[in-house]
């Protein structure tokens, strides 16, 4: 078999920022150590798989370590690959996925809109050892479907943060959000994920499902301008629509070829 593969910079229009994703078409699907092999080779925080269902597709995202129930930057990079790579008719694309649902992707001039789950975060009495990990004082530690919100007192603190990665590891919890007011953005954030073999991630979309709905109520508006400010950075524009959230970015190529397997 050589599937289709492609590397896409999410949430950048700037070869080199943003977060990259790998891409890879199938005919039908394989078994899932195959696809985690193919993940761990990639070496990518995520590789979206993509098998042609109907009239859309089912998707399903691999770090290199596991099978995630969402992954926002990769979705975005599937449909950049379909609309842009191979040619996909219609202004929408469907992807049916196993843990979160359908997910729709639309194109908006030079956007890409996901339509994605809100995930309101809710409290919770913060982990042991999460302060510690990420060397942080915390306003406030929230709660939400897999993730914690560590939410500090400026731009500048959460650009500051370096975690102790080997104790972030050891908090149970599957990935900190780390996120403050923006300068020049309404609110920015970084996520770190170490037990899922992610220490930061440069940009991610499924975060932005706890953090929309959050920085919506505390804010007052339903549209909002994010920066995800680790050393590749990425820009989201957002919208809170009460049980989803419309998450839109620009995508660019990397790479493209086929794999041997």
């Amino acid at each position: 078999m050589t599937p289709p593969l492609y590397q896409v910079d999410a949430f950048t229009s700037q070869i080199f920022s943003g977060n990259p994703a790998a891409v890879c078409l199938l005919d039908a699907w394989i078994g899932d150590r195959q696809l985690q092999s193919i993940a761990r080779e990639n070496n990518l925080s995520e590789t979206a798989f993509l098998v042609r269902q109907g009239e859309g597709f089912d998707l399903r995202w691999f770090t290199p370590t596991t099978e995630v129930a969402l992954c926002g930057h990769a979705t975005l990079a599937s449909a950049f690959v379909l609309f842009t790579c191979r040619n996909w008719p219609a202004e929408e694309i469907r992807f049916q996925t196993r843990t979160s649902g359908q997910l729709i992707v639309s194109r908006r001039g030079d956007l890409l809109e996901m339509d994605f789950p809100a995930r309101p975060a809710h409290e919770l009495t913060a982990p042991a050892g999460l302060a510690e990990a990420l060397e942080v004082s915390p306003v406030a530690v929230l709660g939400s479907a897999e993730d914690i919100l560590v939410v500090l007192e400026s731009e500048k603190a959460v650009r500051e943060v370096r975690p102790d990665f080997p104790a972030l590891e050891r908090v149970d919890c599957r990935g900190a959000i780390v996120t403050a007011g923006g300068t020049r953005s309404d609110f920015v954030s970084r996520f770190f994920a170490p037990r899922v073999g992610v220490p930061e991630d440069p940009v991610t979309g499924s975060a932005h499902c706890v953090l929309i709905p959050y920085w919506a109520k505390v804010l007052g508006k339903k549209e909002l301008h994010a920066l995800q400010v680790s050393k590749r950075g990425g820009e989201l524009f957002c919208v809170d629509a009460g049980e989803r959230v419309k998450i839109s970015g620009r995508a660019v190529l990397y790479l493209e070829g086929t794999i041997n397997i």
